[in-house]
């Protein structure tokens, strides 16, 4: 109990300390509170890129966990047909309960617009592929169940079809021309892709798999059937994939599908490993920098108390009570400074066009104002007002007595 009597007595009198000498410690402060800032909003910024990037090996190799089902290839290098992989894929699904599947089916279809008939590179795919990939629809909505049943298909397209159509209002059902082997379809535009820069360079486009045979040049005739995917939970990929490839082996014959993990996870390593590397490197600078300006200024400022200190020291306070003083005022008045410093990183972070900014509009899921930032600006500043005061405590406590009353 007197243990702790003694140091809440040290913390008010720190604080006591700080307000005498308010315009000294504010100027010394300033720096902790521009570091502490700084540090935070490099890890709250870091993770806003950090999900960005994420979502963008989402897009491409699926959400963890995606399980990727393909007919094994004949040794000349042509896809074996595996006959009957629908019927046993509808079996995996229903005895595993697997929420969200997709077939996925690249090829091309050619469509009219202003500038005459051009070939679009087109995925044929399953309503959940888009929670399966986080593909984002910046105009219009992505396909419904309703859809299917449309009498003219459906189609989702990038910003590029959209403009080369002329950007039509999507409330007008705007349609498209595709020339296929039975005629022309017209295809209705239901949607318009989220995508980045270098995805909008060329028309391309989602059709349902439904309507890929009135829509897309494929030979439906023979050959292997569209690749098959399936989103589950991380913990499950490595039993699943084990469980499924022996049940399609049993179904289908040894060796007549291939099932693999794709997603971006699916190596085990993680690829953003040194990217976190890189901002911790960063912060820990910035800390370091704010440190070394605050030992500079909290140095200066013992020396100009070292009257103070002994006259203190002649009235009975012992080494110890100066030393400890001397260094809870730093700390005190850095976790003032790191307070403020947080407080200011997350207005800056939380800034909704430093997020547009950073997120370059494809990020979906912006994450909160991350704990850990605040939690490191306030560890960060404890620690520095220990670290700065620990050697101006040390000075004061080397003081003599008479030495100081005379300086």
């Amino acid at each position: 109990m007197r243990a702790v009597e003694s140091v809440w007595g040290a913390i008010v009198e720190a604080w006591q300390e700080v307000r005498i000498h308010r315009v000294r410690v504010l100027l010394s402060l300033i720096g902790v509170a521009v570091a502490v800032c700084a540090l935070s909003s490099v890890v709250g910024l870091a993770n806003i890129a950090q999900q960005g990037m994420t979502e963008s090996n989402e897009r491409y190799g699926g959400r963890p966990a995606l399980l990727s089902v393909t007919a094994s290839y004949a040794p000349d290098g042509t896809p074996m047909p595996a006959g009957g992989l629908p019927e046993a894929w509808a079996g995996v699904v229903e005895r595993h309960k697997i929420e969200y599947t997709s077939s996925v089916r690249q090829g091309g279809m050619r469509v009219q617009f202003r500038g005459g008939v051009a070939e679009v590179s087109t995925t044929a795919v399953d309503q959940p592929y888009a929670a399966m990939h986080r593909i984002r629809v910046a105009h219009g909505s992505w396909f419904t169940k309703e859809d299917a049943d449309r009498l003219a298909p459906a189609i989702v397209v990038n910003g590029d079809f959209w403009r080369k159509l002329g950007s039509p209002s999507l409330a007008s059902h705007p349609t498209a021309r595709v020339t296929s082997g039975d005629g022309e379809v017209t295809a209705v535009v239901v949607g318009v892709l989220r995508t980045s820069g270098y995805d909008d360079m060329a028309p391309t486009a989602f059709v349902l798999s439904s309507a890929a045979p009135q829509l897309m040049s494929i030979d439906y005739s023979g050959g292997a059937p569209a690749n098959l995917e399936a989103w589950v939970p991380p913990e499950l990929a490595d039993p699943l994939t084990a469980t499924i490839r022996a049940e399609l082996d049993q179904a289908l014959g040894a060796g007549a599908t291939s099932v693999n993990r794709q997603d971006y996870l699916a190596a085990g390593d993680d690829p953003l490993a040194f990217f976190k590397l890189v901002v911790g490197g960063i912060a820990v600078l910035v800390l370091l920098l704010g440190a070394l300006g605050l030992v500079n200024i909290a140095l200066v400022t013992v020396r100009h108390r070292i009257r103070e200190i002994g006259v203190r020291r002649s009235f009975g306070a012992t080494a110890g009570r100066v030393f400890f003083a001397v260094m809870m005022e730093s700390v005190v008045a850095t976790v003032v400074a790191g307070a403020a410093g947080v407080g200011l990183s997350i207005l800056i972070v939380k800034s909704p066009w430093l997020e547009q900014l950073i997120g370059q509009g494809m990020v979906s899921d912006f994450p909160p104002f991350p704990v850990e930032a605040a939690v490191i600006g306030m560890v960060a500043a404890t620690a520095v007002g220990a670290l700065a005061g620990l050697l101006p405590a040390l000075v004061a406590v080397r003081v003599k007595v008479i030495d100081a009353i005379r300086y």
